[in-house]
């Protein structure tokens, strides 16, 4: 692959059915590249999350991703209400879904702590009132 490949999803917030839908057309399009299987699940997982996350906390979004030879970025920009403490939203176990959602088995508190973990790199910018883009990066070499 010699040329970086770019990719743009609108992601629904109106819909928990729809979500992982870009995550799950990723995941064919990294194997069709050939990528490692390891690669492939550690950005699957990853863009699920941020795509649940957007479901649940932010009415939807936009995910933007870039292939190069080197990484694969993911940028999730949304226009929520933003996160208020990222160090506390951080924490393993840490939600501020409803009851609602948790009845329908998501806002477990695992969706930023499994995006960092499975990435090589990640960053949040989020303004109360003005939403969130998270940037992830997975290393490829």
């Amino acid at each position: 692959m010699s040329d970086e490949l770019v990719f743009h999803f609108d992601i629904d917030g109106d819909d928990f059915t729809s979500a992982g839908q870009a995550s799950v057309q990723i995941k064919k399009i990294l194997r069709q590249l050939g990528l490692p299987s390891e690669i492939i699940r550690r950005v699957s997982i990853a863009m699920y999350e941020g795509e649940i996350n957007m479901v649940i906390h932010a009415n939807g979004g936009d995910v933007d991703v870039r292939v190069t030879e080197e990484y694969i970025e993911m940028i999730l920009s949304d226009k929520g209400p933003g996160i208020k403490d990222v160090e506390q939203a951080m924490q393993e176990g840490y939600s501020t879904a409803s009851d609602t959602t948790r009845s329908l088995g998501f806002g477990a508190g695992m969706g930023l702590p499994n995006m960092k973990r499975y990435t090589d790199y990640m960053n949040i910018e989020s303004t109360v009132g003005v939403g969130t883009t998270v940037t992830m990066r997975v290393n490829i070499q």
